[in-house]
């Protein structure tokens, strides 16, 4: 969203800060969203981030299919553990039915749709 409301390059520095998260957590979310073509680095001096395309055109569902593992949401999903009731326990079938509608309705948005009004999302961003 800092990205969509900034509508420039953006340091990792700058949206960490503003975040209060870490950086070099940031810097792998980074990565992952660069090659998955939701945002572009820019290397050098004056380098950072930005959006490699339109807030419209980037679908809300698409990144959390992109930075989640929906896999192992819980042991028999996929994860790395075996469960002991395989078999006789229909929380599989329900969690995965839950997921599903999760993401689907994730489905129906994008960036510009829940990043509200761009110079709202600039004022809080932006030091007062």
């Amino acid at each position: 969203m800092a990205l969509a409301a900034k509508e420039e390059v953006v340091s990792i520095d700058w949206i960490a800060e503003r975040y209060s998260i870490s950086r070099n957590h940031l810097a792998k979310v980074a990565q992952d969203l660069a090659a998955a073509g939701f945002i572009e680095t820019i290397r050098g001096r004056s380098g950072g981030v930005r959006l490699a395309r339109p807030p419209a055109e980037i679908n809300v569902g698409d990144v959390v299919r992109t930075l989640e593992n929906m896999e192992g949401f819980v042991a028999c999903m996929g994860g790395k553990s075996d469960c002991s009731i395989v078999g006789a326990c229909g929380l599989k079938g329900a969690l995965g039915g839950a997921l599903q509608a999760f993401l689907v309705h994730l489905d129906g948005y994008t960036l510009s749709q829940i990043m509200g009004p761009r110079t709202n999302l600039l004022a809080m961003l932006e030091p007062g």
